[in-house]
């Protein structure tokens, strides 16, 4: 699964500010086939990541050569995928900080949030509970929380989401969440990396503060592959990653369940690897990750995370949240003079120097819809419209969504002179229109 190159072989001089990342970001394209077959800037990674050639191999080499199932038979073909999926959890695992056994593969990310609402949820909330959240986190973070409420209703069980703020730098706002605890918060659900904004929350400040009884769960779709994501530092009983959004395949995720919940989960897409219960009045427990796994496992895709793990292992988290930092403080230096734009909340706002890569604003003269067709015609492709933020009529008004906006995303394989080039277009553009 390893690069065609040492990546010895790929790093480049020392560099100054513009851009300092250990790597060369030139080199590192030239193992992206689809970016090396077009003119286009590709400026839309939160929304997906293009795939390096280790990637594409890991998947082709799945259908072209012994393709099996894995843990169903007892053949060389099926016993050797069966070994190589036990090694991607291993790595995944080493990856997030977690054992094995806290490992649980899913279909994505939305599915790992569904599989905490109806694993853990189901089996665990009790009438007048309570799960804080943002209404502006990306929908796959409120709306199985909504669709949990609803389920429980069905039961009797009445289970209150209560919303908490962000604050102008686009993070979780960390007072307001500890106002609303109370002794019936259950679980804060919180996006590590915000997708619209940019922001990193970690909740840091809550620790010691809060009842043993809460449990914290984190949306990692964003920064897993932008920056270090370590579990224990977070202190997550849940965590999900995107598999589409760190170099993988579409169609895998990864869920992070620490060892203290087990026993507090039901099992997740009952099928083969569950068992009746000898009364027949419900499923055995089966052990972890196992009790979440059901059915066949999207092969191909884990063995692509397999390889966008080592991808990004070769090349090193610290060095891609360094070089997206450059590119986000690059960004937002060339934007900040442009009439009529506006920065949504996020690093633009910071401070200090932060940044792992989005930044996302308005400008005045021309819908985000628009102005992305514009782009698109000068070969700069952008994420515009509200970006899977919920519906603002199913959440409070005081913490509606934002309305449409432009979002710039960038990773490792995206340059300075990229940065430059579409500053320079914005602000003809943003000429033109005023």
């Amino acid at each position: 699964m390893r690069s065609p190159a040492p990546w010895s072989a790929l790093a480049g001089p020392p560099a100054v500010r513009e851009p300092s990342p250990t790597f060369s970001p030139e080199a590192v394209r030239a193992l992206f086939p689809a970016l090396t077959e077009t003119a286009d800037v590709y400026l839309d990674s939160a929304s997906t990541t293009q795939k390096p050639r280790p990637v594409i191999e890991a998947i082709h080499r799945y259908h072209s050569s012994r393709t099996a199932n894995a843990g169903r038979g007892t053949y060389p073909w099926s016993t050797g995928l069966t070994r190589a999926l036990d090694t991607v959890r291993e790595r995944t695992a080493e990856f997030l900080g977690a054992t094995p056994q806290e490992v649980v593969f899913t279909a994505g990310a939305t599915a790992g949030l569904n599989a905490v609402a109806l694993a853990w949820g189901l089996a665990t909330l009790e009438d007048g509970d309570e799960i804080l959240y943002s209404p502006r986190d990306h929908a796959s973070n409120v709306y199985p929380w909504i669709q949990l409420r609803a389920t429980l209703a069905r039961f009797g069980r009445r289970l209150h989401l209560v919303p908490y703020r962000i604050t102008p730098l686009g993070e979780a706002d960390i007072d307001d969440i500890a106002a609303k605890l109370t002794p019936r918060t259950r679980l804060i659900t919180v996006s590590h990396l915000h997708h619209v904004f940019g922001a990193r929350t970690t909740l840091e400040e809550l620790r010691g503060r809060l009842d043993p009884r809460v449990l914290l769960c984190f949306d990692c779709s964003q920064s897993a592959g932008h920056l270090p994501v370590d579990v224990t530092d977070l202190g997550a009983d849940f965590a999900v990653l995107s598999a589409h959004k760190m170099f993988g395949a579409p169609g895998t995720g990864v869920l992070y369940c620490h060892r203290r919940v087990h026993d507090r989960l039901g099992t997740f897409l009952p099928g083969g690897n569950s068992g009746v219960a000898p009364s027949g009045s419900g499923l055995l427990p089966t052990r972890m990750p196992e009790q979440l796994e059901g059915g066949t496992h999207n092969i191909p895709g884990i063995l692509a995370l397999g390889a966008a793990l080592e991808f990004l292992g070769e090349i090193g988290p610290d060095a891609v949240a360094a070089h997206n930092l450059d590119l986000t403080q690059r960004l937002i230096a060339g934007l900040r003079p442009l009439p009529g734009l506006e920065f949504l909340p996020g690093p633009a706002h910071a401070p200090c120097e932060t940044g792992y890569g989005i930044v996302s604003f308005t400008l005045d003269g021309i819908s985000a819809t628009d102005l992305g067709f514009v782009l698109a015609e000068y070969g700069f492709l952008v994420r515009t419209g509200a970006h899977c933020v919920p519906d603002p009529t199913s959440t409070p008004k005081e913490t509606a969504a934002e309305d449409d906006s432009v979002r710039v995303s960038t990773h490792l394989y995206n340059t300075a002179d990229e940065i430059d080039r579409f500053v320079r277009c914005l602000a003809t553009i943003a000429t033109e229109v005023r």
